[in-house]
């Protein structure tokens, strides 16, 4: 599609009519043969002589090279623009950070697979994140896995591929036997204040543990208050049977109060079904969000009139040179070759 970007210039398209009709004509003046009897011819015919000029008038063609000159020199001016199809940029809409345990109750093989299969917790619980992620295109997800410490394994990033990878070489035991949740919280809330590039309102930490604390340095409860006054979400996952005791019992209560204190809300996953109808749910309590905003690239098409304008001019001229010059040579040749 075409556009002019400057229409305005628009109004200068009379411009010649008006000065052709209103302004004085330009006149020259022309030496003419001096006669050495004209004061007597002047004197017998009775007549005054008087100085004058001569007021040029262009040719038909003339007048059509100019007008058309003066049509291209205004539509150049005026910048005609060639816009291009349209195009939508997505920007990322959310972070989301993914806490994961990696205590050694994490490889009890009380889950069942769909092919009827035991398999460890760690293992559906990377089964259902790698779901998780296909649901998530556009978001930056970042990863953390925590035991005796919690580290970060992956910054925000949009690469998913990159993210799954490195939640695969994951592994039971790496960071430790135990289950420090309060670290692992407070370590996704420092990853959150030192992502400068992050303005989103909306922060969401999902936990995924099979657990009760264990002697954190930052107690659960008050990592969640942190985060409540960061204004980070907990949405908080509980994997296994709350019947068990012992280190590898479910303190579901601090879980559950922990979720409620930022907004959050609490889950227990019993089978690889369940954890992958809360995730589902989360999905659906965190919706993408996608910042976008649509441009047209331009292309200015300026020097094309520009270049119409100089061809018209060296036509012009080339045509004037030809008719005056050429002419007068042939006729000069033919004159010669008669007299031969």
């Amino acid at each position: 599609m075409l556009e002019l970007e400057h229409p305005w210039w628009l109004l200068l398209l009379p411009l010649p009519y008006i000065i052709y009709r209103w302004a004085p004509g330009y006149q020259t003046h022309s030496v003419a043969i001096a006669a050495p009897f004209f004061g007597r011819l002047v004197a017998a015919l009775d007549i005054k002589a008087t100085k004058g000029a001569i007021r040029l008038r262009p040719s038909r063609w003339q007048r059509i090279s100019l007008l058309v000159t003066w049509l291209l020199l205004v539509l150049a001016a005026c910048k005609p623009m060639w816009l291009d199809t349209p195009q939508t940029h997505q920007l990322t809409g959310r972070d989301l950070m993914l806490v994961v345990d990696l205590s050694g109750s994490m490889s009890e093989t009380d889950f069942v697979d769909h092919e009827g299969q035991p398999q460890s917790r760690l293992k559906a619980a990377k089964s259902v994140l790698a779901r998780f992620s296909e649901q998530r295109d556009g978001d930056r997800l970042g990863l953390i896995l925590f035991g005796d410490t919690a580290y970060l394994q992956s910054p925000f990033t949009a690469d998913h591929k990159a993210w799954l990878t490195l939640l695969e070489q994951a592994d039971v035991g790496m960071a430790g036997e135990s289950t420090h949740l309060g670290d692992a919280v407070g370590l996704a809330i420092k990853t959150y204040q030192d992502n400068k590039s992050n303005s989103a309102t909306d922060k969401v930490v999902i936990v995924l543990t099979d657990g009760n604390d264990t002697n954190s340095l930052v107690p659960p409860i008050d990592a969640a208050k942190v985060a409540n006054a960061f204004g980070i979400r907990l949405y908080m996952v509980a994997m296994g049977s709350p019947n068990t005791a012992g280190d590898q019992a479910i303190d579901f209560e601090t879980i559950e109060k922990m979720a409620q204190l930022t907004g959050g809300k609490a889950y227990l996953a019993m089978s690889p079904d369940d954890l992958n109808r809360i995730y589902q749910t989360i999905s659906t309590l965190e919706p993408k969000q996608y910042q976008s905003f649509t441009y047209q690239p331009k292309r200015s098409l300026h020097y094309l009139p520009v270049l119409l304008a100089l061809m018209n001019h060296l036509l012009f001229m080339s045509y004037r040179w030809f008719k005056h010059y050429g002419g007068r040579r042939y006729s000069v040749g033919s004159i010669g070759s008669g007299r031969g």
